[in-house]
């Protein structure tokens, strides 16, 4: 076996592999003699069937495959061993694949175009100072955010007369637009004058008990989706309404914010978690200070990650990284859709370059124990476990360790990537210079602005 590799640019090379009989040879002749002791033919005994006839019909395939697992070690073993910064995977010369004899050569040649990176280096000590936020939490915030909760735990009041966002309780009944030899539809239902389109509003608002009020549904609602909702209907059958209808007022319902008491403490917190209106008024506060440190943190993660590609130089093989884009999508995307987004797509390429290099740099390693405890964080908080006993962790862990155990191992990989990122950019975040600052929430939210954090 001969391999060469010929860089035509700084990212661009082509990797040649010729190939004699003796490297193939002999592990096809190992699968052809496990193939006579097994393979089925009619007229022989299994076991005896004539190693001629083997290779007549399965010699070539045998060969085929073998070299091609043979390629495939062979360029990966290769790329490992000279530590070649690939991007993409290779690419066989298609004219050179099609031109192989399969029937008559014995010995071959393949050759394969690579894509590399160039070489960084990744130097924290030239990465400028970056800024790390505080968001105030102060009265105003707790005020607004319990004020918020009263609302999500509202309460039931009944009403004499109607306002806007009420819900309105009684008889509907179709009064025109009947499809003919079908019956007018009627039922008990709610109305949710939130869903009432402004311009029929006004017929909703100030109606008593008893009160009987006509409109065509098809002005009174957006959509067939909205009618369903106030009919009990499918959406396929609500299509069908039109016209007029009346309904008749049984009852108003009103959501009225729910009072400051223990009942809304335990709905809120948990059972008993605080006691009085000044402890959970504390406990708000402290929620309300983790949830802007989350956002804070992951603006200062978008910082780092801005900071790392704008200070460290990578050329990519845009072309050659197109042409792979298209390969291996082959159908699925179109050479405008791969144009159009290959900016995003070099971006993610090179930072992910970046972070392998740190990892690599700095040792760091990402093992199960250590997406396993990341899984569990996630299930705390997705299901709101945050008590300590033993019941409760192996509840946690089992839930994890299914969520990780998924037969395509897609949850571990995200997990795994998730863990990796997490370890690279606090290792970044302890290398380069961070100056805390405080600032109010109006201020981060327009910090935060067009980067996809929220606040």
């Amino acid at each position: 076996m001969e391999i060469a590799l010929e860089k035509s640019t700084e990212t661009n090379a082509s990797l040649t592999i010729k190939l004699t009989k003796e490297d193939y040879q002999p592990e096809v002749n190992k699968k052809l003699k496990e193939y006579s002791k097994k393979v089925s033919i009619k007229g022989f005994r299994p076991g005896h069937v004539p190693a001629s006839l083997v290779q007549k019909m399965y010699g070539k395939s045998l060969m085929v495959d073998e070299i091609n697992n043979l390629l495939s070690k062979t360029i990966s073993n290769y790329i490992r061993e000279n530590k070649l910064q690939v991007v993409g995977d290779p690419l066989p010369d298609r004219d050179k694949a099609q031109a192989i004899d399969w029937d008559n050569q014995t010995d071959f040649e393949f050759v394969y175009n690579l894509g590399l990176a160039s070489d960084f280096d990744v130097d924290f000590a030239s990465l400028p100072a970056l800024s790390s936020y505080t968001i105030e939490a102060g009265d105003k915030e707790l005020e607004e955010t319990i004020e918020n909760l009263r609302k999500q735990f509202h309460g039931h009041a009944h009403a004499e007369v109607s306002e806007e966002g009420d819900m309105l309780y009684g008889e509907l009944k179709q009064v025109s637009g009947v499809a003919e030899g079908a019956e007018p539809f009627e039922t008990k239902t709610a109305l949710p004058t939130a869903q009432i389109q402004a311009d029929a509003l006004p017929q909703f608002v100030g109606v008593n008990k008893g009160d009987t009020i006509t409109f065509d549904i098809r002005q009174a609602f957006a959509d067939d989706k909205a009618i369903a909702h106030a009919t009990g209907l499918k959406a396929e059958e609500a299509a069908n309404l039109s016209g007029e209808f009346s309904f008749v007022v049984d009852d108003i319902t009103r959501n009225e914010p729910a009072e400051v008491n223990q009942e809304f403490f335990d709905k809120v917190l948990g059972k008993e978690a605080v006691e009085t209106e000044e402890q959970f008024r504390a406990k708000v506060l402290e929620i309300i200070q983790t949830n802007y440190k989350r956002e804070t943190d992951a603006l200062l993660r978008l910082d780092i990650e801005k900071s790392l590609m704008e200070n460290i130089n990578i050329a990519l093989p845009d072309e050659f990284l197109k042409e792979w884009l298209l390969t291996t999508n082959e159908g699925k995307v179109s050479t405008q859709e791969v144009d159009e987004q290959y900016e995003q797509f070099s971006r993610s390429v090179k930072l992910q370059l970046i972070k392998n290099k740190v990892a690599e740099q700095n040792e760091i390693k990402v093992e199960f124990a250590d997406v396993l405890e990341a899984t569990k964080g996630l299930v705390r908080e997705q299901f709101g476990f945050y008590g300590e006993n033993e019941q409760m962790d192996q509840t946690v862990d089992r839930i994890a360790q299914n969520y990780l155990m998924d037969e395509k191992q897609e949850n571990y990989s995200k997990m795994f990537n998730r863990v990796f990122d997490d370890k690279v950019l606090q290792l970044i975040e302890s290398k380069v210079t961070i100056e805390p600052k405080t600032i109010t929430l109006d201020e981060f939210k327009t910090l935060a602005q067009g980067v996809g954090v929220q606040a």
